[in-house]
């Protein structure tokens, strides 16, 4: 019976953050077509909502863990639901994605999403949106802030293994800044697809970040060492068995 209960709350809680979604969109439009500032506004101010609902619906708190960035760095991160991609966001002051090239046709999604500065990709060509945006850095086109990557290129379910791609390592030693990972447990709670969202306390942690200057090999064990070992740490603190 519980199941069916949470399951219900869920349905109206899916229903309501696209609602909110809506209504900030409409709200912030203004101030997104006059500058960049207005759609980081917006976009925060969605994240800050849709949380804040998670709880009061569904019972589903969330927490910021580590010192999140707010300087010029490469944020690589877990992913495991759009969750992660919110309290990720919302807890960094000028971030940006790069984005599958699908969204930018999204409905507020894409409009927000290229107006903070996100890359949109299209399937099979990231080596050519990844050499533009390099590109565009060098020539000071590019707005500052922190670039949001997820090195598994996908969102991936808890007790799932999937590679870490090298394209990371590509941006890392082209770009020369230090490398934040990120981990979390989010989709114990918060799943690929479907309705069903669990309660309980969903984490993201801001992880030391990785300093320049190391080899390819280096970064990316580095890398995957630390997301995987304290994402793992957290899917347990939150009652997950692989």
């Amino acid at each position: 019976m519980s199941y069916a209960i949470q399951w219900v709350r869920s349905l109206f809680y899916v229903i309501a953050f696209y609602i909110a979604l809506l209504a900030v969109g409409i709200l912030y439009a203004p101030l997104a077509i006059y500058s960049r500032d207005g759609a980081v506004r917006g976009c925060h101010a969605f994240c800050v909502v849709s949380q804040w609902l998670a709880k009061w619906m569904i019972n589903l708190r969330t927490e910021v863990r580590g010192t999140p960035p707010t300087g010029e760095v490469m944020v690589a991160a877990k992913h495991q639901s759009f969750l992660d991609v919110l309290m990720i966001y919302g807890a960094i002051p000028r971030g940006k994605f790069i984005m599958k090239n699908i969204l930018k046709y999204a409905p507020i999604v894409g409009q927000f999403g290229t107006r903070i500065g996100c890359i949109p990709v299209n399937r099979g060509k990231r080596g050519v949106a990844i050499k533009k945006m390099l590109e565009d850095v060098v020539a000071g086109k590019a707005d500052p802030g922190q670039l949001i990557i997820y090195p598994q290129g996908t969102r991936i379910a808890p007790g799932v293994s999937a590679p870490y791609k090298t394209g990371t390592a590509a941006l890392y030693r082209q770009l020369g800044q230090p490398v934040v990972p990120v981990a979390c447990n989010v989709g114990v709670f918060w799943p690929k697809r479907g309705i069903y969202r669990k309660p309980g306390l969903a984490v993201v942690e801001f992880l030391d970040p990785i300093a320049v200057g190391l080899d390819t090999e280096a970064f990316m064990r580095q890398l995957e060492t630390a997301i995987e070992t304290r994402s793992n740490a957290l899917m347990a603190e939150a009652g997950f068995e692989a």
